[in-house]
């Protein structure tokens, strides 16, 4: 499967810093040249409001933007409706400028997917999911065009400093809420575990477009499917990634949030970075036990910075406002020393 195109340039290509993005799984995809060092990302969009957070995350000179979740919001089963809502952001200016230069992925949440809080019952989901594919300029022999979901994979960078970005589709397959109910489906999590047994000595960027880690969330999150949420937690565990970050979405609020387990090498951080339009400005509080900081509820976009060293990389994690700067951080360091016994014990 060859590399995507984008505005007339290869997919993984960033002009800027010739960075080459591999399709996981590809036959023949061109070997990755230089480190991955910054990722963007933010969630919940509506195409029909200013957009002013283009030129911050521009200013970022990130290496990648990841859409995740609710880049439109299209509650409809007329798929009219949502192409031309796809259309209309597409062609907004501050986009359109991020485009050209910067390569983007992207997984959808219930706004963009058709109905609030909706899953596997979605009657147009196939109609969506072809809408949302589009939009991203996903290759028409991806495989997310034929698979039953838009989970997705790709890896950047070289050996020795390698980043796997991962995509959940907590959408397509999600069953309603309950103790033994399942967001994902078993081919996806078969999927799953294949990516992270493969990341061994690469760090993992595992997007989910719902929070992962607060199970007091009294919304969407992992929290409502409590054996899937354990299951992912002991994925996560039993992975010899050199380390791994949740990003997230959907809240309209932006936090930090850390999870320890003594089976882990490092503490999982999860970030939530949500309100590119809009936010949740009287947001009354809630309690989240691994909350690290304060909530921030203005506009807001999500960064990942990557220091690579010759022992191992730092994180530094941040949540940037409508002017660039960063309201909230917190840095980790991911040593590569201790692996091989990581991968003994495995």
């Amino acid at each position: 499967m060859k590399p995507a195109q984008c505005s007339g340039r290869l997919w993984g290509l960033a002009p800027s810093a010739l960075l080459l993005a591999a399709w996981v799984g590809a036959a023949s995809a061109a070997l990755p040249v230089q480190p991955l060092e910054r990722i963007a990302f933010g969630s919940c969009n509506r195409a029909d409001r200013p957009q002013p957070l283009w030129a911050p995350i521009l200013a970022v000179q990130p290496d990648l933007w990841i859409w995740t979740g609710d880049i439109i919001y299209a509650d409809t089963t007329d798929m009219q409706r949502m192409a031309e809502g796809y259309a209309r952001q597409k062609a907004e200016s501050g986009y359109v400028a991020l485009r050209r230069t910067v390569p983007v992925m992207g997984i959808w949440d219930d706004h963009d997917y058709g109905r609030n809080d909706a899953g596997a019952e979605y009657p147009q989901k196939k109609q969506s999911a072809k809408l949302l594919l589009d939009f991203l300029d996903e290759p028409e022999d991806s495989p997310r065009r034929q698979q039953e979901g838009l989970y997705t994979a790709r890896v950047f960078g070289p050996t020795g400093r390698r980043v796997r970005v991962l995509l959940l589709d907590t959408r397509y397959h999600r069953e309603p809420p309950g103790v033994g109910a399942d967001p994902l489906g078993t081919e996806q999590w078969n999927w799953l575990a294949q990516q992270l047994e493969s990341a061994a000595h690469e760090f993992v960027v595992l997007v989910s477009s719902i929070q992962v880690l607060n199970e007091a969330n009294p919304y969407e999150s992992w929290g409502r499917y409590p054996r899937a949420r354990a299951r992912l937690l002991k994925m996560i565990e039993s992975s010899a990634a050199l380390g791994l970050v949740l990003v997230t979405g959907d809240r309209h609020f932006a936090e930090i949030a850390r999870w320890g387990s003594a089976q882990l090498r490092y503490p999982l951080i999860e970030v939530t970075a949500s309100g590119l339009t809009h936010s949740w400005k009287d947001f009354p509080g809630e309690p989240n036990p691994y909350r690290s900081g304060p909530v921030y509820t203005g506009l807001n976009f999500g960064v990942l910075r990557f220091q690579w060293q010759g022992q191992g990389v730092e994180l530094a994690v941040e949540v940037r406002d409508r002017s660039g700067a960063a309201v909230h951080q917190v840095a980790q360091w991911y040593p590569s020393t201790g692996l091989e016994n990581a991968d003994a014990s495995r």
